[in-house]
């Protein structure tokens, strides 16, 4: 359209004046830690524990860690490379580079997750078939009992059943994503680490999106800063 005006094809631009309509944010909605403890007794027990465990433990987009890779784990670390998505379109498997760079990432992973990825590297490697697999499933981390990848719209509605006979608030599959920022900054994690983790273009987008935790966060940060000055006795304590 500029171009148009610069070559004198239009007079004015008729989108002059024209708003935007403005975009509303839906509304998140997490798990406390009480309720992340209870989901996670309840999961583990189904074939999409180790899945929604990595999920709520990391943050990972449902795209990046369906699309996970048994080579993408360093064991040695206790540590996962995030470099690909997953999605299921038009029938079709489809394998694509994480959407931008910093969304290329290496996610620290916490010693029970780790623990629970061993256990199911063995069982993988037990459980091997001569046939020839999915190829689009070959080297994933999570499959279906069949062997298939998981599409993330069954994956959902998996999950929200388990929500609902766990007794939990009823949240999309994406607000594990949420849970697992909000818990890391309530906990005191840099958001500036935290930013990393997730593939955020930056700790002020990061800031921005969970800024219900800031208050949280600042009365700790207050409390450690005053004990780290004063103690336990009052500079004005005569």
């Amino acid at each position: 359209m500029r171009q148009a005006l610069n070559w004198h094809l239009l007079l004015e631009s008729p989108v002059e004046g024209v708003k935007l309509p403005q975009q509303f944010r839906r509304e998140m909605q997490v798990l406390t830690v009480q309720q992340v403890r209870i989901f996670l007794k309840a999961v583990l027990t189904t074939q999409y524990g180790p899945a929604l465990a990595v999920a709520v433990a990391t943050g990972m987009r449902p795209s990046e860690y369906i699309g996970l890779k048994w080579q993408d784990i360093d064991w040695a670390r206790g540590a996962v490379s995030v470099v690909r998505s997953l999605r299921r379109i038009n029938g079709r498997w489809f394998f694509a580079d994480t959407k931008r760079s910093r969304s290329r990432r290496l996610v620290k992973l916490q010693n029970w997750v780790v623990d629970i990825l061993r256990r199911l590297h063995t069982g993988t490697l037990c459980g091997q078939r001569t046939r020839n697999p999915c190829p689009e499933a070959m080297d994933l981390v999570f499959k279906t009992v069949s062997g298939q990848p998981i599409n993330a719209d069954g994956l959902a509605k998996h999950f929200k059943a388990i929500l609902e006979n766990a007794g939990l608030p009823r949240i999309r599959l994406y607000d594990l994503r949420h849970t697992a920022a909000t818990l890391a900054l309530a906990a005191g994690v840099s958001p500036k680490v935290v930013s990393e983790q997730l593939g955020h273009a930056s700790a002020a987008f990061t800031l921005d999106t969970y800024a219900h935790v800031l208050p949280h966060m600042q009365d700790e940060a207050a409390a450690k800063v005053e004990a780290m000055l004063v103690g336990q006795e009052s500079p004005l304590a005569a």
